[in-house]
Parts: C-alpha cells; structure tokens; sequence
C-alpha cells in the first residue's frame, strides 16, 4: 500500500518538474533599462483620452508575476469604480495629487506616496492636479492589463457604459460605480 502511494507521488510530480525549467527559459538572465518615455516591448499604451500609460516591466519578462505601468494624467478626473478580480494593485506618486478610493477609504495621496489596492475591493482613483499627474501602476499578478491598456490606446471615444462593463469584464475586471467627483 505504501508502495503504491509512493508510486502514485512520484508518477504526479513527473509533469511539474519537467517543465520546472521551462520558466528559466521565459524570464529574462539579464536586467534591463526602459527610457523614460518608452515602453519596454515598443507597445503603444494609452489610458484615457490623450492620457500615456508606459509599459516598463511586461508580464514577459517576468512569466505573469507582475507587470508594472507609469502613467500620466493630462488634467483632472479618472477611472470609474472598479474591480480586479485577481490582481492586486499598487499605486506609486510621482507627480501631483491624487484622490484614491479602496473600499469605503478615500486618500489623498501625494509625492512620494504609496497606495494598496487589494484584488477584489472595489477601487478607483482621479487626477486631483489641474496640470499633469504621474504614477507607477504595478499589478500583481500581471493578468489581462497589458491587453486592457493596448486596446484602450486604440479608442478615440469615450465608451457608453454598457460598451465599458464589457470591456472590463473581457479583461477580468468589473466596474462597479462611477469615477470620483473632482474639486
């Protein structure tokens, strides 16, 4: 009976460490500078209207861990509330204010700031700086977001939304309200 317990164990770990070294061969050996500016795989991303959105580490680089974004917001307002079902996000200021909302807490974040936003609450942050606004966006796991932010590059028009929550929901996202009131 042991015997076939052992058996039935070593027959089960075959598959997961023949392809172990497979991973070895999708991350990168070497590190890597992006321009600032540029995107690290010459990708064209874009959130919003006329708002950039950089890709610095992609989920190649790192086999879907995580992938990490510098936006810029051009004037006031943002993203409606929304969900990530299976990403958490981190937000890093590095120029202006933002107002964040997690849950039922609302920041105000500046400069040098941090800001949690855990998968499954309910999020959204807005621009509260007249001119340009800047952040890191990391997402981890890495999930549908470099898909979410090409496609959105392409749109010229703000979406209905209807056309939205179906956007959302294709990249593994809901929307859940509506964006936060700037002053």
């Amino acid at each position: 009976m042991k015997r076939g317990h052992f058996l039935l164990t070593a027959l089960m770990a075959i598959p997961t460490a023949s392809f172990a070294w497979l991973k070895n061969l999708i991350r990168p050996d070497k590190g890597f500078k992006v321009t600032a500016g540029k995107n690290r795989m010459d990708t064209k991303t874009k959130y919003g209207f006329g708002n950039s959105n950089f890709l610095k580490i992609s989920q190649k680089d790192t086999d879907g861990d995580l992938c990490i974004f510098e936006g810029e917001a051009l004037g006031k307002g943002g993203p409606r509330l929304h969900i990530h079902h299976e990403q958490d996000e981190i937000l890093i200021i590095t120029e202006g204010k933002f107002r964040v909302q997690v849950g039922d807490d609302t920041f105000d974040a500046g400069v040098g700031d941090t800001v949690f936003l855990p998968r499954k609450v309910p999020h959204t942050m807005a621009n509260m700086t007249d001119g340009k606004g800047k952040l890191i966006n990391i997402y981890q796991p890495a999930g549908q977001m470099e898909a979410f932010f090409e496609l959105m590059g392409t749109r010229n028009t703000r979406s209905s939304l209807e056309e939205a929550k179906e956007f959302f929901k294709s990249h593994g996202m809901e929307i859940v309200g509506p964006s936060l009131a700037v002053d």
